[in-house]
């Protein structure tokens, strides 16, 4: 498990795939870790080199006190890239993931074949929806929104209590640290890449699950629909986290996208 110091934090990342591969890295959700991203990784890495990691003050990488800025999420991955040595990456962005790599895009453009904006916005809600999420959270810990937030990421099918699945998730939420929490919803209250999304010029795919609660498919649209040249697909049967519900379906969309952007060889 590498922990490398990046922009004086220690982050926490892994590597798969052919080191001489064109290069996908993962950005995941809201408090949840890498591991989300592990069904879809054998779809991935037979033709890409695929970088997952926790982002600041989550899973395992360090958690400074809150609140964080999304140019610091950003310039983490720059500096990620930096660290391997990449000159250009295909981003993929899961709910904060999104933002995070738009703000790649205003920072360093060129550091970036291509996008994929899944389950995201360049806004996503209001200062009054995380104010009150983030005074819920420090009055009464994660669980107080967990439930809440569980009915937004998961479909009523996977979120059940006999899905062994679905209570391995509940727990990653459940165990995020609380600072990163909280520092990352203060990061999503503060940010808008309205402009920078409608500025962009790289390959572009918009994704969504069906049945998204937290952004969904219409808000997924509108992102898609600023973006020029986009590409804006759904994902059936899934929630905010396809690559978990929909694993099969969200690497066949993410491998056909790598191919278009790196060539055909590029994916399996």
């Amino acid at each position: 498990m590498p922990f490398d110091r990046i922009n004086d934090i220690v982050i926490h990342h892994r590597i798969d795939g052919p080191a001489n591969a064109p290069t996908l890295v993962l950005v995941n959700s809201l408090g949840t870790d890498f591991r989300i991203w592990d069904s879809i990784m054998p779809q991935l890495t037979d033709r890409c080199r695929v970088i997952r990691y926790d982002k600041r003050g989550h899973g395992l990488s360090e958690v400074p006190p809150a609140p964080y800025r999304m140019d610091e999420h950003s310039a983490d991955l720059l500096g990620l890239l930096d660290h391997h040595h990449i000159d250009a990456a295909l981003v993929v962005g899961l709910s904060i993931g999104g933002p995070i790599a738009l703000g790649l895009a205003a920072m360093a453009p060129e550091r970036l074949a291509g996008l994929v904006m899944m389950d995201t916005a360049p806004k996503i809600g209001d200062d009054a929806s995380w104010n009150g999420r983030i005074t819920a959270i420090e009055d009464n810990g994660i669980a107080a929104i967990a439930e809440q937030i569980l009915t937004r990421w998961f479909t009523p099918a996977f979120r059940t209590a006999d899905n062994p699945a679905f209570v391995g998730y509940r727990n990653m939420l459940l165990n995020s640290p609380v600072a990163g929490y909280l520092g990352s919803c203060a990061a999503l209250r503060d940010a808008d890449h309205t402009e920078t999304a409608r500025a962009l010029r790289l390959p572009t795919l918009c994704m969504v699950g069906d049945q998204d609660g937290s952004t969904p498919p219409a808000l997924v649209k509108a992102c898609a629909d600023l973006i020029a040249n986009s590409r804006f697909e759904v994902v059936a049967g899934a929630g905010h986290l396809p690559c978990i519900e929909q694993p099969d379906a969200t690497a066949r969309l993410l491998s056909g996208f790598a191919a278009s952007v790196f060539g055909q060889d590029a994916a399996a």
